[in-house]
């Protein structure tokens, strides 16, 4: 690393500064953000991934990873572009290297619209436009030599570099800090931060003059990180190289940027300078984001803004949210930002911004003052109080109709009362028939001898009977037999 390298790493540490009070600060655009021409330039790119369902495969929806993008890249310039895991920034970089097709927008690389060129006209751009890849483990082929990986642009492309393939392989390893003697060796030889050294030099094979890098970090330790970050930045000042870093840590995307977009649910939200986004941020996503990051220093962490926690999850990229994307968490929303979407337009020279209200600037909407919370606050109230009003009706006409049955039960009573007497006396007009129908002690001594009278025939009769009988027994009997 030469002597200013050192000296740039050292001002620069890898940490965020404190926020402002509101004001806008001294922040100027930095010496990257002001050079060059425009590198690469991408205008409303969208890219929908279909949802298919059923035999037939019928497309029932879509994964909306960008939904309409528009940013520019200055040749020798450094692009971060930040945001939560699933915003859609690894899509957005495979889709400007042309490795994923767009569903619509269109890509621009040096004036020449390259969206729709095939696999024969994006090959002489394939030297231009190169990517480092988020995985070091995965985008290594772990059957071939480090030589054979770093060599495969130039046998693709038809190059055969002074002095031979080998030769420069060598030089490319040394050029990223590894041993040209390594050459012969398999992926599996070597650590994580060894294998995306080696991704940055098959990605540096052709000299191309953008390079998209996927999260190179990530994946990465502490330690490690600081050495290939302060590799690529040392690798842009020697060779005039364009990025584009793709990366969720925003102190290494400020330690290497000179401009940044905040993505959020497939949309910038902001872009901006580095130093006027870390200093005055003026999208409210943006200023969550930075009161998240954790300052180690205590003599600055008083100067921090407190935490902002936003409430609610991320939605669903199949069904995003009407108007603004991010309305459904932010605490400022109103009526405006649920119906309409806000343009990406410049409200400070080096700082554009996506918002009908945004932070540390003159409203964009002063008209609609009614906040979304507020008016949600409001519903549940009225709802509240009309439930409370049915309440009310309900106990007074459950008040009514108990009054109804008790006036109701009170004007039935004298009815049974008298329906009470009324059986009483046929119970006792009944008694006393009972009583004048039972038999006296003289009807019960008569009784018998006429019963006796009276059953003495049926005896009587009975024996004739008997006497029948025993008459027509003999009859039947057989003659006895003669002696």
């Amino acid at each position: 690393m030469s002597d200013e390298a050192k000296a740039k790493a050292e001002d620069e540490a890898v940490t965020i500064p404190a926020q402002s009070d509101g004001s806008a600060g001294t922040a100027t655009l930095t010496e990257g953000a002001a050079r060059g021409e425009t590198l690469l330039k991408v205008t409303g790119l969208q890219k929908h991934f279909p949802i298919k369902k059923g035999l037939l495969q019928r497309q029932v929806g879509a994964v909306r990873a960008v939904d309409g993008i528009d940013f520019e890249v200055r040749s020798g310039e450094t692009l971060g572009v930040v945001g939560e895991s699933g915003c859609g920034k690894s899509t957005m970089g495979r889709l400007i290297t042309r490795l994923l097709e767009p569903t619509a927008g269109k890509v621009e690389f040096e004036g020449k619209d390259i969206t729709h060129l095939g696999v024969g006209g994006m090959r002489p751009l394939r030297r231009d436009v190169q990517m480092i890849f988020q995985d070091p483990y995965s985008s290594l082929n772990p059957r071939h030599t480090i030589g054979t990986i770093v060599s495969a642009p130039f046998k693709l492309q038809g190059v055969e570099p002074e002095g031979g393939i080998k030769k420069e392989v060598q030089r490319l390893l040394s050029v990223v800090g590894l041993n040209p003697e390594h050459y012969n060796r398999y992926p599996h030889e070597f650590s994580g931060g060894q294998r995306q050294r080696i991704g940055i030099a098959r990605a540096l094979a052709l000299n191309p003059k953008l390079v998209v890098a996927d999260e190179p970090v990530s994946a990465l330790d502490v330690s490690i990180q600081a050495q290939v970050v302060n590799l690529l930045d040392d690798l842009q000042q020697e060779l005039g190289l364009t990025y584009v870093i793709i990366a969720h840590d925003l102190s290494v995307v400020r330690h290497v940027s000179d401009r940044i977009a905040v993505m959020y649910l497939g949309k910038i939200m902001e872009l901006a300078d580095r130093d006027l986004l870390y200093k005055s941020p003026m999208h409210p996503y943006t200023k969550a984001l930075m009161s998240a990051v954790p300052i180690p220093d205590p003599a600055r962490k008083a100067a921090k803004s407190e935490r902002i926690l936003l409430k609610g999850d991320v939605p669903s990229p199949i069904s995003p949210p009407s108007g603004c994307r991010f309305h459904t968490r932010c605490w400022k929303a109103t009526q405006i930002c649920a119906t309409t979407e806000p343009p990406l337009k410049e409200l400070r020279p080096g700082q554009q911004v996506a918002c009908h209200h945004p932070e540390n600037f003159e409203d964009q909407a002063p008209q609609d003052v009614v906040l979304l919370s507020d008016a949600k606050e409001a519903a549940e109230l009225v709802a509240e109080d009309a439930l409370a009003e049915s309440a009310r009706t309900s106990a007074a006409v459950a008040a009514e109709v108990e009054a109804a049955e008790t006036e109701a039960a009170q004007a039935e009573a004298p009815e049974a009362e008298g329906d009470t007497e009324a059986a009483g006396k046929a119970a006792e007009s009944g008694k006393k028939g009972t009583e004048s129908a039972k038999p006296t002690p003289e009807s019960v001594k008569t009784a018998p001898e006429d019963g006796e009278k009276s059953t003495g025939s049926p005896k009587k009769s009975t024996g004739d009977a008997e006497s029948a009988e025993s008459t027509e027994s003999a009859d039947e009997e057989p003659p006895a037999k003669e002696k």
